[in-house]
């Protein structure tokens, strides 16, 4: 791309305003290292886990509506580096509120990748008495301690009113439209 006499004059006045700072004023900021990740918070099962569920990443199926929803992440140890290989096992309720006990609806497990990261693409889970809606998860290093925790949405009215939420498990909505809703939640395991 050719420059125009008047780019190049802007940016020579932009070089020499910065040049004309004190040195001590032009450094850059060293990017603070990592100092250690706190273990994301444990948290119960409940009984509506199922063995053997399949391997899949998007829980979407024809005749089943709801907010379309995609959580996504990564999965970090707490020395801050990413766990690639990881196994996440996901279980929801459905938007109604109900888990399917007989088949594996809103269930399924993945790895993630190399870099550790992960993506579900799902609906957004309803809910059932004295709960707030959540997404179970139990995720690990390959060969590692498994963690079970839940992780909650920033949305819902009912967070306050359920003695198992935990502020620190919501997730960070990246982005929100009216048919989809793009949450961020990092896992960080002990391993």
């Amino acid at each position: 791309m050719a420059l125009t006499r008047r780019r190049l004059l802007k940016i020579t006045t932009a070089s020499a305003a910065v040049l004309a700072l004190p040195l001590s004023s032009r450094k850059l900021q060293a990017t603070p290292e990592c100092e250690g990740l706190n273990p994301t918070r444990r948290q119960t099962a409940g009984p509506f886990y199922s063995k053997g569920p399949p391997e899949r990443a998007s829980f979407i199926e024809p005749g089943v509506g709801g907010k379309r929803m995609i959580l996504k992440g990564r999965v970090l140890n707490t020395d801050c580096q990413t766990v690639g290989e990881a196994h996440l096992d996901f279980w929801h309720a459905s938007p109604e509120g109900g888990y399917d006990n007989d088949g594996f609806q809103f269930r399924g497990w993945q790895t993630a990748d190399s870099t550790g990261a992960y993506e579900l693409e799902t609906l957004a889970p309803g809910h059932y008495p004295g709960r707030t809606s959540h997404i179970h998860v139990k995720a690990n290093a390959p060969d590692g301690k498994v963690l079970t925790t839940q992780v909650y949405f920033p949305w819902d009215e009912r967070n306050a009113k359920d003695g198992i939420f935990r502020e620190s498990l919501l997730v960070e909505v990246e982005e929100e439209t009216a048919g989809l809703v793009v949450c961020r939640f990092d896992f960080v395991l002990t391993t």
